[in-house]
């Protein structure tokens, strides 16, 4: 073991130890807990990045003049820790059932369903940072894309039904008169979760291509949906202050290494995030918005992300035509990134239509011949747009300016959530 090593796990291990005695809090271990999981995530990144590169997991910066080859994948180093993390974390949430608390608790109340949640949460994490992992190294294709995190939401479906399962929703005031306050969807319930669990780890990949992108809107989320879980934990109402607490549990720690990932990620990046992150976040969103049985809300977070996904939507249902990347491209004289284009030769009748509405409400930027028929269209991506209406941007700009809109669209939910929904709830 080395001395680096040594100096970082006595003090750790030491200061759990007095925290354990000090106080039966969980969330206060959790947040201990999370604040070294996102030491060791920022130490340990720049530690292994050259092994990576080693073994092949590497990629070039092409927005950068020189395209340095950059270490791929590191995801996967937040992903581990995180987990990691959660599995020592297990047992506090039920300290006060082990027969050697003072308070001793009958074993009949003990909440099976609780752990049983939590270990479902914990394995449909794994698999979701397994299969993303392998997208890394094989280069899945997108149709085996939107299966993988179905297959990987199986245990949190299990976990769910076999906890409360519950499967009505509130319905909106105007819908009332006619289906009443409450309807019971059934099946229907468990086939959004899993359509809630397929969008939450796409949307986050589906916006992606510069340094800082994917782990800046994902902390920015995370930090919404922690605020959003505070507000319940001291409140009245237990049951909901009981899965808000927990929902915090899986948070925190993300919060952590997300910020540690982010740290070398930022412009200039020194490490690519890869696809592993980006499924471990969606699907670390996704397990919080089920557990903590507030989906709704975590879509309103989701606002950029949704409009990015029906923005790119005629691409990606190959309306018109879609390439590899989308990311936009570096003009080399400039040195700032600009839209980059596919080509409409393929494109259908539709597609076609679909380009001049949104060329009409300049949305996209339109490359046409003479006759002033369409050549070219700017890709349908959200940082395309940007580029389209604030012209040219340096690669961390644009980058902000995305952050930037997360936060504004935090801003915006909160505000729907608390505010405005009582006009229709």
């Amino acid at each position: 073991m080395s001395t680096t090593t040594v100096l970082w796990t006595a003090p750790a291990v030491l200061g759990l130890a007095v925290l354990t005695q000090a106080t039966n809090d969980p969330l206060a271990i959790s947040t201990y807990l999370a604040v070294l999981t996102g030491l060791l995530t920022w130490r340990l990144i720049p530690a292994v990045a050259d092994r990576f590169v080693a073994a092949g997991l590497s990629g070039k910066d092409v927005n950068k003049a020189h395209q340095p080859i950059i270490p791929e994948s590191l995801g996967i180093i937040a992903a581990t820790l995180y987990l990691i993390c959660l599995f020592l974390f297990i047992p506090f949430p039920f300290r006060q059932w082990f027969p050697a608390e003072p308070a001793v608790l009958s074993l009949r109340t003990f909440p099976f369903q609780r752990l049983g949640e939590f270990l479902a949460a914990l394995l449909c994490l794994q698999s979701m940072v397994f299969l993303g992992f392998a997208d890394d190294v094989f280069d899945i294709r997108w149709r085996y894309k939107l299966v993988m995190p179905t297959v990987a939401s199986i245990p949190l479906l299990m976990g769910y039904y076999l906890s409360d399962g519950i499967t009505y929703v509130v319905l909106p005031i105007p819908l009332r008169p006619i289906l009443g306050r409450i309807l019971d969807i059934g099946i229907l319930y468990y086939v959004y979760i899993a359509m809630l669990a397929i969008f939450c780890t796409n949307s986050i990949n589906i916006l992606a291509g510069i340094n800082g992108v994917e782990a800046g809107q994902s902390l920015v989320i995370a930090l919404s949906v922690a605020a959003n879980d505070l507000l319940y934990v001291n409140g009245p109402d237990r049951p909901a202050a009981e899965v808000h607490l927990f929902s915090l549990y899986f948070i925190l720690p993300f919060i952590a290494v997300t910020t540690a990932l982010l740290w070398h990620n930022w412009y200039p990046a020194r490490v690519f995030v890869g696809d592993t992150y980006c499924y471990f976040a969606g699907m670390t969103f996704a397990v919080v918005g089920i557990i903590g049985h507030f989906s709704k809300t975590l879509l309103l977070f989701f606002i950029p992300q949704i409009f990015n996904f029906i923005y790119s939507a005629p691409q990606l249902f190959r309306l018109v035509p879609c390439p590899r990347h989308r990311m936009p491209r570096l003009n080399p004289a400039t040195g700032r990134l600009e839209p980059s284009d596919a080509s409409l030769a393929t494109a259908t009748p539709t597609g076609l239509a679909v380009v001049r509405t949104l060329a009409r409400f300049r949305l996209v930027r339109v490359a046409t011949d003479d006759a002033g028929t369409p050549l070219r269209v700017s890709n349908l991506t959200l940082l395309n747009m940007l580029l389209v209406h604030c012209g040219p941007l340096p690669e961390n700009h644009l980058a902000a300016l995305v952050v930037a809109l997360q936060v504004f669209g935090s801003v915006a939910a909160f505000t729907v959530r608390y505010q405005l929904v009582t006009f229709l709830y």
